[in-house]
Order: C-alpha cells, then sequence, then structure tokens
C-alpha cells in the first residue's frame, strides 16, 4: 500500500509528531499548494516543504492548484520537491517545455486530473509523465462529495500505460476513507492520497488514527494492508 498523506488535513498542533510517524509509515507526502485562484482557498506552500523537510527524507509531492504553473514549477525546482505535479487545465501550450524544465533538474513531473478534465486531454505529452492524479472530488477544499465515475479514469489510464509502456504511476485524490475503501481499491490505483477523514481525523492521536485506518481498509476490502 503506498499511502501519501495529504499534509493539509493535518493537525498542526500535532506537526512533529504526525510527520515523525508518518515517515516511518508511508513512501511519500501529498502537499496541497492553491493560490486562491485556481481553487477558491489557499494552502500550503514551498516554504512548507523546506520545513517539513527537516523532519523526513521521504519524497514530497507538489500538487499545484494554481493558474500560473510556471511561476510555482520554478520556486519548487529550487527547493528540490521530487514530484511536481501540476494542473492539466493549466498547461496547454507550455506543458512540455514545463515538464521537460522538471526533468532537466531531476524531478519527477505529474499532471493532476481535475473531474471535468477527461484522460484525452493529457495524451499528447502521456508519454513523458511520471505520475497522473485522478481527482475523486471538487478540488480546494477538504470534505467534497466523492465523485465515484471518476475512477474509470484509473482503469483506462492503466490499460492505457499497459498497452504502451509509459512510466507513470497512477494516483486517486479524494475522499479516501471507509466509506469508499473497497471502490478505490477495486479501481487500483498506484498511489492513495489520504486526508483527513481517513486519517487525520479518525483519533486524537497519530498512532490510534493510523491504526484505525488500517483495521478499516481490511474490514473494507477484505484484503491485508501491506
Amino acid at each position: 500500500m503506498n499511502i501519501s498523506p495529504s499534509l493539509m488535513t493535518m493537525d498542526l498542533d500535532q506537526f512533529k509528531e504526525q510527520i515523525t510517524f508518518l515517515n516511518d509509515h508511508v513512501d511519500s507526502f501529498h502537499i496541497d499548494i492553491m493560490d486562491g485562484h485556481f481553487v477558491p482557498n489557499l494552502s500550503l506552500s514551498p516554504w512548507f516543504i523546506e520545513q517539513t523537510r527537516k523532519l523526513t527524507n521521504k519524497e514530497m509531492s507538489a500538487h499545484l492548484m494554481v493558474t500560473d504553473p510556471s511561476f510555482w514549477v520554478q520556486q519548487l525546482i529550487d527547493i528540490r520537491c521530487e514530484v511536481i505535479c501540476m494542473p492539466a487545465e493549466r498547461v496547454n501550450g507550455i506543458a512540455f517545455r514545463l515538464i521537460d524544465q522538471i526533468h532537466d533538474a531531476g524531478l519527477k513531473a505529474g499532471i493532476v486530473l481535475n473531474p471535468e478534465t477527461p484522460v484525452s486531454e493529457i495524451l499528447p505529452y502521456i508519454d513523458l509523465l511520471d505520475k497522473v492524479t485522478v481527482m475523486t472530488v471538487d478540488p480546494g477544499f477538504a470534505g467534497q462529495r466523492f465523485l465515484v465515475n471518476m475512477l474509470d479514469k484509473i482503469t483506462e489510464l492503466r490499460q492505457l500505460r499497459e498497452e504502451h509502456g509509459y512510466q507513470y504511476r497512477i494516483e486517486m485524490d479524494g475522499s479516501t476513507n471507509k466509506k469508499h475503501w473497497k471502490v478505490i481499491h477495486d479501481a487500483k490505483p498506484d498511489i492513495y492520497v489520504i486526508g483527513r477523514s481517513g486519517l487525520f481525523n479518525l483519533a486524537d492521536n497519530i498512532h490510534s488514527s493510523w491504526e484505525m485506518m488500517v483495521t478499516e481498509f481490511e474490514q473494507e476490502t477484505g484484503q491485508k494492508f501491506a
């Protein structure tokens, strides 16, 4: 199980405790960066990634929800953020340039598909991607309605990868919790972004929350969490 906790939803009062614990249990951290324009909210920043880096050496994956990805991509390159995921809706005309810029810096390039955006939108450059993130909620706020039909994109992306030998990993982001574990797991994403409803709000400490998340996953899917 490749779990990528969404740090936007963590309890900042327990920042050090939560990051230290998760560092031993996850492969990556998911950092939402919002500019208040692409989505009507403000969230984390490259500075936050730098602070988190003091407590962990795990992969950082930045999810850009911004109107000007070029501005943010260079900042994330400067701090060596390992994975930079850009909104498909904002890279038309500059996608190849930005992907090359990220790869030339020795980092990984990803694309995020919002619910209304089809996989066909990214076909011109899909072979260059290291990750494709499928949003299963409307972006910008935690706790949005789960859009189950978006899981079909995961199936489509997996079929394209198998047919053409693409190397991208498939990530799903949105409402990963007890209510949806079964359908999400059946869709077979490579990476599960998990936030408030599926992890951080399950108990008053990260140790108990993690144990509850594992229990819920195993009860709902009938599979061992491994």
